[in-house]
């Protein structure tokens, strides 16, 4: 078995966090987004992706991460999410990329246990780099079924 995975790693806010490579399409700039009335406040959007309209997610908002400035640039990670054995395309607002980094199974550090009501399921791990931590998203869990039905009606 492979020890080693390759991360794609980028930030929100003052947070770092990474996902498998696996699970990342493309990485692309900063889109134009047509805005869907009434969708949740974390979906900012639908964009055409290779002809395909796809929602795109605003992570802090999913993640309760503060509000980005209006002004401040972002890049929309495209992933693919594999939700009761459907494969469903997304974009995720990230603030930027820092880097594709590889990940030995030994360095993943346990979740700590934050009390009762914190649901960490969306978290693989932990890392720690150069003195900060970094969150290993499973994408596959950041999202119930019942919210991944919402986005996928926009």
């Amino acid at each position: 078995m492979k020890e080693n995975k390759l991360y794609l790693s980028f930030t929100l806010g003052k947070e770092a966090f990474a996902v498998s490579v696996k699970k990342v399409l493309e990485v692309m700039q900063q889109q134009k987004l047509t805005i869907v009335p009434n969708a949740p406040e974390y979906i900012k959007g639908v964009i055409n992706f290779r002809g395909e309209i796809i929602p795109v997610v605003e992570l802090r908002s999913k993640l309760n991460i503060p509000k980005r400035d209006a002004n401040e640039k972002y890049i929309t990670i495209i992933l693919e999410l594999n939700i009761a054995e459907q494969a469903i395309k997304l974009g995720a607002i990230a603030d930027k990329v820092t880097d594709v980094i590889t990940i030995s199974k030994k360095e993943i550090k346990d979740v700590p246990e934050l009390g009762s009501t914190f649901n960490s399921n969306f978290l693989n791990g932990m890392i720690e780099r150069d003195t900060q931590f970094i969150m290993l998203l499973d994408v596959d869990k950041v999202f119930s079924e019942e919210e991944i039905e919402i986005v996928q009606s926009v």
